[in-house]
């Protein structure tokens, strides 16, 4: 049975409760380089996001995020069953950029802000009338939520999809302080949060392309 070869399992740990709670269905993709492994997982609204650890990883594989959870909250070392086939999304160029920094507390309070709006909709409508939460919810997450200038290049949207992925993933950090600065990279038509705790990924110009495969792309 192959190992998961994973060293840093409180960090880990953290990205797959997260992830498993956001969906419980979803798979993980372990990518190993360098004595290191990144944590790969698809979101419900279009964002990918990952997390690197320390450990050798299993070289290349997709496996349910629940069972890999519980291998390691239970002290396990092998890998679960491997799910290759569920994996149908590319991944973002290795290369990027980066374009801007954003402090870490106006993230977070942009993804309150919409989270606080959704909840006041779905309890009140909207001008006294009744208002479907799905739309709703879905008119927030493709709201630009800011607008960075580069000092060359065209401007960069950051959609509040991005906003909510890094903030709900706890990727800004413990939320009873300071939380620190995170930043905008671009990688070929993708644009990314960099924060202190993973990344968030989405392609800029249209939805994640969904691929049928048998075997991982070459991204």
């Amino acid at each position: 049975m192959s190992e998961h070869g994973l060293l840093g399992v409180p960090d880990a740990g953290a990205f797959l409760a997260r992830l498993t709670r956001l969906d419980p269905a979803a798979p993980v993709r372990l990518r190993s380089s360098g004595g290191r492994t990144a944590l790969w997982a698809h979101l419900p609204w279009d964002v990918l996001v990952t997390r690197e650890v320390a450990g050798p990883g299993p070289g290349d594989a997709t496996v349910s995020a629940s069972a890999l959870l519980a291998v390691l909250a239970a002290g396990g070392g092998s890998l679960p069953e491997r799910r290759d086939t569920q994996w149908r999304w590319p991944l973002p160029p290795p290369a990027s950029r980066a374009v801007e920094s954003i402090s870490g507390t106006e993230l977070a309070q942009l993804a309150d802000a919409a989270a606080g709006t959704l909840r006041e909709i779905a309890s009140g409508g909207m001008s006294g009338r009744a208002v479907g939460q799905r739309a709703v919810r879905d008119a927030l997450l493709d709201h630009v939520a800011m607008v960075v200038t580069p000092e060359s290049g065209e401007p960069v949207r950051i959609s509040q999809r991005l906003v909510q992925a890094v903030a709900r993933m706890g990727f800004l950090g413990p939320r009873d302080g300071d939380q620190a600065e995170a930043r905008v990279r671009v990688a070929g038509g993708w644009v990314g949060i960099s924060a202190p705790y993973g990344v968030a990924w989405r392609q800029s110009v249209h939805k994640l392309t969904v691929m049928p495969m048998v075997a991982h792309p070459k991204g």
